[in-house]
């Protein structure tokens, strides 16, 4: 058999996968960009900014390569990556900070690797895929906690601990979640992990550059702890690419010597690693050069969106710029996101397995790449098309 033969008989167990997607809705295909941006994570417009292509050209201007050749243990490690690192831990707060090529292998990454054979980690329900990828490879024991349910986090310690369990126990959490555009409760989870000499891993993804002191995350004021590890994403509000774990010396340093996908990977573009240094200094000055402020801007657009939301559309706001709007079924959620997109709208339907089943929902994000009229208009779109579906 030759490339230009039928395949279909030949990967016939994939095709009827597909159909059987297709027929539930859930055939996942590749859309361009098209109509105005309520679907992206560039929330704070700096992923096509003047100021990143200035940091960009300079960047180039100065000598900076664009690929690194190697891994960070070979010749890959450019002094890009280490500037970056150096310069996002101390924004951040941290003791240290390890750079990767994406938000999503750093997680499954830090995941796979920080927890030893003997340690817990419980997780909230809704983290991230990558963080169940990396937990898929984990030594330790696994076990999951309802969604921002403090006691029932405190409760699969305490049965760890009454079984035997002599480790250390870790929390898993998102600070913002991505699918939700709810807030984990921080405080009272941090209160956990001391009192059962656990370490607190909080994925900062969709709070990093728009929450917090200067964008510092929600997690600002418990940087720096031995008891806390951050994962600070570099392709969502900070326009770039990659991802950044900070934490403690020690653990930064274990990662080098023993994550797997560290240790084997091509490092990152160091073009990157300057992109990601120069969005931190637009965050800690956050100005544009007409001198309004990013984040209270933005802020702005997100109260605006909640009030037209809870109005117009009978939908409460989550008050962040995350906002779903679940519809239940996936057949609704892919026709009401169809019937947006042909008004102008780049919205798209989330369905499970990203969600839970029966929760099929736009995802609505709030980005700077819209203002205040175009979020007018979506808002009298969907009210319109919401009675539509109905």
């Amino acid at each position: 058999m030759n490339a230009s033969d039928d395949t279909g008989e030949f990967h016939g167990a994939h095709r009827r996968s597909l159909e059987a997607l297709e027929r539930r809705k859930r055939l996942r295909c590749l859309m361009p960009r098209q109509g105005w941006d309520f679907s992206s994570n560039d929330y704070l417009g700096l992923s096509g900014s003047d100021e990143l292509r200035a940091a960009v050209g300079e960047a180039l201007a100065r000598g900076v390569a664009i690929g690194s050749g190697g891994s960070r243990l070979l010749r890959g490690n450019d002094p890009e990556h280490a500037a970056l690192e150096e310069e996002a831990a101390r924004f951040f707060g941290s003791q240290a900070a390890l750079y990767f090529s994406s938000g999503f292998s750093a997680n499954a990454a830090l995941f796979a690797t920080l927890p030893q054979r003997g340690d817990v980690v419980v997780h909230d329900a809704l983290v991230h895929a990558s963080a169940h990828d990396g937990l898929r490879l984990v030594k330790a024991e696994v076990g999951s906690a309802p969604h921002n349910d403090v006691q029932a986090f405190a409760d699969a310690i305490q049965q760890w601990r009454n079984r035997g369990g002599a480790g250390r126990p870790w929390l898993a959490v998102e600070s913002l979640y991505s699918m939700e555009g709810d807030f984990a409760p921080l405080d009272d989870l941090m209160a956990v992990a001391e009192r059962h000499d656990g370490v607190l891993v909080i994925d900062e993804a969709h709070a990093t550059g728009v929450l917090g002191p200067q964008g510092r995350g929600l997690a600002a004021h418990l940087e720096g702890r031995a008891d806390v590890v951050t994962l600070h994403t570099c392709g969502k509000a900070l326009g770039a690419m990659g991802g950044l774990i900070c934490g403690p010396r020690v653990l930064i340093d274990f990662l080098v010597n023993r994550c797997r996908p560290f240790i084997y990977s091509t490092a990152p573009s160091p073009l990157m690693a300057a992109s990601v240094r120069a969005a931190l200094r637009l965050c800690e000055r956050d100005e544009t050069p007409d001198g309004a402020k990013r984040r209270p801007t933005h802020g702005a657009l997100v109260a605006q969106a909640g009030a037209l939301l809870r109005d117009h559309c009978g939908i409460t706001p989550t008050g962040t710029h995350i906002q779903p709007v679940i519809v239940g079924s996936d057949e609704r959620a892919v026709d009401l996101a169809k019937r947006l997109q042909a008004r102008g709208f780049d919205i798209r339907a989330i369905r499970p397995p990203t969600v839970p089943e029966g929760t099929a929902r736009l995802r609505m994000s709030l980005t700077l790449n819209v203002d205040e009229r175009i979020v007018a208009e979506l808002v009298d779109a969907l009210a319109f098309e919401l009675e539509q579906v109905r």
